[in-house]
């Protein structure tokens, strides 16, 4: 009943806020950020309480795919909402809020299982808890990419009206960029740590797959941050290094669940 409850509350708050930032993109109308932000602090404080109820059970904790992909929707829109009233992310939000609306339906219309007991492997949950907030910041990071393209393609094109755009300053978000991709590679760091640590064997059948793709994400972030601090990165190279990078921990965090529980099940 619980679950029921809210996760109907969590998808309409999310749809709520997903239709006004429209609104305003179409419309070209200010956005009303108060509304969406109490929109959005609602929609996820009933995703919260929806996870809890998902994640949690007496025979263990689920962290199948569907779930997995909620809690990593839940930590992007709740980062972004903070962010809101500090920075010019409108247009960022429409992704944001429509993948957290279809990531509650999913884990509410299509039920899905697959146990962990986190209690006798407490290091695993660090691990586990350390990758999705370094994934999480570094998919945000890749959002900010695609702004940072958009706006310069607009000055490129000399098709950006500053009076009627809701984008932000370009130096503003590449800034941004750098600060995101810096706190996932710390993350991203600490996770690739902590895993050769709790874990038996990270190079393992089922394993090294994953590792290899999150070194080799590791290794793009590296090269974007070095670049960066040595003689600066063209827009361009910055923009396609760090979606290379979201698509990599993509692949490693979620292919082969994907294949295994969706196409295989």
């Amino acid at each position: 009943m619980w679950i029921d409850i809210s996760s109907f509350g969590a998808a309409v708050s999310y749809g709520v806020c997903l239709t006004l930032v429209l609104r305003s993109l179409f419309a070209h109308a200010p956005l009303n950020e108060k509304l969406v932000f109490g929109f959005a602090i609602i929609g996820i404080g009933f995703h919260s309480v929806s996870l809890g109820n998902v994640v949690l059970g007496s025979d263990g904790t689920n962290m199948s795919l569907l779930v997995v992909a909620s809690i990593v929707s839940w930590l992007i829109a709740a980062l972004l909402t903070i962010a809101i009233p500090k920075f010019a992310i409108v247009t960022l939000l429409p992704v944001v809020f429509g993948f957290a609306l279809l990531a509650v339906l999913g884990v509410w219309l299509v039920p899905s299982s697959f146990i962990t007991h986190f209690e006798t492997r407490p290091g695993l949950l660090l691990h586990i808890t350390i990758a999705l907030n370094a994934y999480s910041t570094l998919v945000i990071a890749a959002f900010y990419a695609i702004q940072l393209h958009l706006i310069d393609s607009r000055l490129k094109s000399k098709k950006l009206n500053i009076a009627s755009t809701p984008l932000p300053p370009l130096m503003t978000v590449e800034k941004q960029l750098y600060q995101l991709v810096m706190t996932g590679f710390v993350l991203l760091t600490l996770s690739l740590a902590s895993g050769f640590f709790f874990l038996e064997n990270m190079l393992a059948q089922g394993q090294a797959h994953k590792t290899v793709l999150s070194i080799l994400a590791w290794a793009c972030y590296a090269y974007l941050l070095w670049q960066h601090h040595q003689q600066g990165v063209k827009i361009k190279t910055s923009v396609h290094v760090t979606i290379i990078g979201a698509g990599l921990l993509t692949l490693a965090y979620f292919g082969s669940r994907f294949i295994s529980e969706m196409l295989l099940a």
